[in-house]
């Protein structure tokens, strides 16, 4: 029997998420659980990119989480701390320690741009990682330069060169091309998922929804090879295939 195979190709996962976003960290660990046990995770390629839940948010604020979703959303006071404590436990579900009595509700702006500045230096994912931890544990300002310059350091990139993009805006266009990207894929919520460049996620679904989503992916970019039953070596018209004769001998 012999196989005809051909090399796999990757699937690409490009993910909109924004910093601010809580449900966007525990989408992110689900989709890492699911990552985590699929056979191919190591031919899984993920991008992450730049969506703003409140473009207009100032960069400083006083306001609790609670009282801007009651805002944002026409809710009482009593109802957004219900939502806010619903979140902390999904979030602890997944291991994720959100403190949303120190958590500065500010724009992400600059945060979005400096994910871009370590993803061309080859650490995009750890940038988004670290950003998140700061955002909803610790509770820094991301929309500090000084702040984001030393979480950049953190993670092994050069304060200095962050700090000079971040102050020129040199990572600007390519936050609003992820947005305007976003606008052209009618995303109007994240966490958003992109699979395979056709197939859409929306929301921090169980892992289980991922792992089916990702399967369907590598079955439909990587069929299963071509085996072909009988004589590997047929000549002439036997065993019910034609082969070519050798010209050689």
């Amino acid at each position: 029997m012999a196989t005809f195979a051909s090399s796999p190709e990757k699937i690409r996962v490009d993910i909109w998420s924004d910093i601010a976003c809580p449900w966007c960290y525990i989408g992110k660990r689900r989709f890492e659980q699911a990552l985590d046990s699929f056979a191919q995770r190591e031919q899984v390629e993920v991008v992450y990119h730049s969506f703003e839940l409140d473009p207009g948010a100032a960069p400083h604020t006083s306001e609790s989480v609670a009282q801007h979703l009651a805002h944002k959303y026409g809710r009482t006071l009593a109802q957004a701390q219900q939502m806010v404590d619903g979140v902390a436990q999904a979030a602890a579900g997944e291991g994720l320690q959100y403190d949303f009595g120190a958590l500065q509700q500010v724009n992400t702006f600059l945060s979005h741009q400096l994910i871009h500045f370590a993803a061309a230096r080859g650490h995009g994912p750890q940038m988004k990682e670290r950003l998140l931890h700061a955002h909803f544990t610790q509770g820094l300002n991301l929309s500090e330069v000084d702040v984001l310059a030393e979480l950049a350091a953190g993670i092994g990139l050069n304060a200095d060169e962050a700090r000079a993009a971040l102050e020129s805006g040199q990572y600007a266009q390519a936050v609003r091309a992820d947005e305007q990207q976003a606008q052209a894929y009618g995303i109007t919520g994240v966490p958003f998922f992109v699979l395979g460049g056709k197939y859409g996620v929306s929301g921090a679904q169980n892992p289980e929804v991922f792992t089916q989503a990702l399967t369907q992916v590598w079955a439909e970019t990587n069929p299963s090879p071509l085996s072909m039953l009988g004589a590997d070596d047929a000549e002439g018209c036997q065993d019910g295939s034609c082969a070519v004769p050798d010209k050689t001998s």
